[in-house]
């Protein structure tokens, strides 16, 4: 069954919402640039108070190797996910700070960026539309992709099944769909979380 990753968590009421749904992950985005961005303490609390069944993720973009290792070998999250310009040489030296899960997330706009995908030695990798965009990009760049992705971008309830049938992605990742006045809304992490399952 595809999972599901609700991105953009930074309220304890999203917290409480993701405890009551039990998507499979949830992200903190840890980039200052975003308006979602979450202080890493904060970041410390709400995972308290998140079932331990739940994988905390937590985004990145082009951060310290040592700051993402300390946020995964304290527990605060459980898999880094990379947004900037991190290569293979990056994903190497963070393995060697931290044995925890890494998705390596690609713009995809071409062939050529599924080639990129395809060589990332990140354990899973996040095929998107840019980051944050909550647009769709051509689907049928992916068909024959090989590995395990998280499918981002423009990814909404009404469009998630449809998704699911022809791609069969190992997770959706959504977050601005699942929200209302720039924070999550429960009915629509809940329609996201049906349509899904």
């Amino acid at each position: 069954m595809t999972k599901i990753k609700i991105c953009g968590i930074r309220r304890e009421c999203d917290i409480d919402f993701a405890n009551q749904l039990k998507p499979d992950y949830i992200g903190f985005v840890f980039a200052k640039k975003s308006f979602r961005y979450v202080d890493p303490e904060f970041a410390k609390l709400l995972k308290f108070k998140l079932l331990p069944d739940i994988k905390a993720v937590g985004v990145f973009v082009d951060e310290a190797p040592e700051t993402v290792a300390g946020l995964l070998n304290s527990g605060v999250i459980d898999i880094a996910q990379l947004h900037g310009s991190e290569d293979n040489e990056y994903i190497s030296f963070l393995k060697k700070l931290s044995p925890a899960p890494i998705i390596q997330a690609f713009k995809i706009s071409s062939q050529s960026d599924i080639s990129k995908a395809s060589a990332s030695i990140a354990e899973l990798i996040l095929l998107d539309s840019g980051a944050g965009s909550g647009k769709l990009f051509d689907h049928s760049l992916i068909t024959n992709i090989k590995r395990d992705y998280f499918l981002a971008g423009g990814v909404t309830p009404d469009n998630a099944g449809d998704i699911i049938n022809k791609l069969a992605p190992f997770a959706l990742d959504a977050s601005s769909s699942l929200e209302t006045g720039g924070f999550k809304d429960f009915d629509k992490m809940q329609a996201l979380i049906r349509a899904v399952r």
